[in-house]
């Protein structure tokens, strides 16, 4: 089936990185595009081209401007011998299938159209329109793997999904989704949402989504890190568009760094230890002052395999998160060899990031 990405509307065609923008976003759901077009907001010839490519057999994204939205639907209502409908202050096809904050989805005969109302400076809705390819990534905070399943079971087998589950790190859950034969996942994500509102977040690439939140709202970050050894700042530079975000990482291993780079107070270093509560929050603090970054983590521990104590077992890992309005620091113990425990605070950290600022991170847009 040929897949066609279409805009209307007078800004995509002025506006690239908003187009860039999309367009990627589309990839994400449907890997290969065939077709490109574009419209202006008053083209007369659109109507022809929908009535020619619906009598084939075609996925076809529509990304619209508010303005053209109206008009869209009601193209694909004389095309479709359909009537119009009020949906969320939104005219849209009464026999639209799927119907989404200003994205719903039209089958007609071999045909299927996602219409997407896109704006400036906002994140995209959700595209329905799946790929053949059916499945999707959860990443459920702030509960354990069985938990999460004894949620979203019952969910899964009213759409016909198959669930995996695998916990990255303490209250990281990350939920396999694939569709069965007649599955419906974006269905089964939508409902999924509402049941665990503000800690489910529906990506293949978290770091990407992270990125994505933060270049959207213009905020950035920055890190110390000492016992991951800048493996926080390689997640998020491995990633294109990371300089739009990110701040850079200070890698501050010993005691002489974390006062000199970070303004560590000596004292609280001399009392406490370089792994503990009170110093990775002056790490954090000091990050966020060296930088211009809206967001700061910081991380300290013993990585192993030598280096703990009775007090201070190997595993034992120290963390901040802090915004220009909050913070919060977590002392926890990982256990594995060195290169997982690093892996493991990396994610850690990452988790503490989307919690310390739930209104951004999970809001849905």
């Amino acid at each position: 089936m040929k897949k066609h990405l279409m805009f209307i509307g007078n800004r995509f065609i002025h506006n690239a990185p908003l187009q860039r923008y999309i367009t990627r976003k589309v990839k994400e759901k449907i890997a290969n595009i065939d077709q490109i077009s574009y419209f202006q907001d008053s083209d007369k010839a659109l109507f022809l081209v929908l009535d020619q490519l619906l009598k084939q057999e075609i996925k076809l994204i529509i990304i619209s401007t508010k303005n053209s939205s109206a008009v869209v639907g009601k193209l694909l209502s004389t095309i479709t011998a359909d009537n119009q409908i009020l949906n969320d202050n939104m005219l849209i096809p009464s026999r639209t299938t799927i119907f989404e904050k200003d994205s719903y989805l039209v089958e007609y005969n071999s045909s299927i159209v996602n219409v997407v109302v896109a704006h400036e400076n906002r994140e995209l809705p959700l595209i329905i329109l799946e790929d053949e390819e059916k499945s999707a990534i959860l990443h459920v905070f702030e509960e354990d793997a069985s938990s999460v399943k004894i949620l979203l079971e019952p969910l899964a087998t009213s759409f016909d999904i198959r669930l995996d589950f695998a916990t990255l790190v303490d209250g990281w859950v990350e939920v396999s989704v694939k569709s069965r034969k007649y599955g419906n996942i974006s269905q089964f994500i939508s409902a999924a949402k509402q049941l665990l509102s503000h800690k489910l977040i529906a990506t293949k690439n978290i770091i990407t989504y992270i990125m994505e939140k933060l270049s959207h709202s213009g905020k950035k970050l920055t890190f110390a890190e000492s016992c991951s050894g800048g493996l926080l700042a390689y997640f998020f530079t491995k990633e294109h568009g990371a300089s739009d975000i990110f701040e850079g990482s200070l890698v501050t291993y010993s005691n002489a760094l974390k006062s000199n780079w970070l303004a560590v107070d000596d004292m609280i270093l001399e009392k406490y230890g370089a792994v503990s509560l009170e110093v990775v929050a002056e790490m954090s603090e000091g990050a966020l002052n060296v930088s211009y970054a809206d967001y700061s983590l910081a991380i300290s521990g013993i990585a192993g395999p030598s280096g703990g104590s009775e007090d201070k077992p190997v595993g034992t890992v120290c963390f901040s998160a802090r915004s220009k309005e909050s913070e919060k620091h977590e002392k926890i113990q990982l256990f594995g060899d060195r290169n997982y425990i690093q892996e493991q605070s990396a994610l850690y950290a990452i988790k503490m990031l989307l919690l310390i600022d739930k209104e951004l991170f999970f809001k849905e847009l």
